[in-house]
C-alpha cells in the first residue's frame, strides 16, 4: 500500500481523553507488529521411549 498523505486517523467529533487515546495507541501499535512465529511442535511420538523387547525375542526376529 503506498503511503498517504492523508492523516492515519482523526477525531471528527468531541475530544479524546488519555485513556481512549492510550487505547488507540496500542491498537495501532500491535497492527504495526509482525505476528510471532508459531512454537516448533514436537510430536507426541518423540515423548515415548520405545517399547522393550527382549534380546532374544520372537519380535526381534520378524
Amino acid at each position: 500500500m503506498p503511503p498517504s498523505d492523508e492523516p492515519l486517523f482523526r477525531v471528527v467529533r468531541g475530544t479524546a481523553t488519555e485513556s481512549e487515546l492510550a487505547a488507540l495507541a496500542v491498537v495501532l501499535l500491535a497492527l504495526n507488529t509482525p505476528e510471532p512465529l508459531p512454537a516448533p511442535v514436537t510430536p507426541l511420538a518423540a515423548w515415548r521411549r520405545p517399547s522393550y523387547t527382549h534380546p532374544i525375542s520372537w519380535q526381534e526376529a520378524a
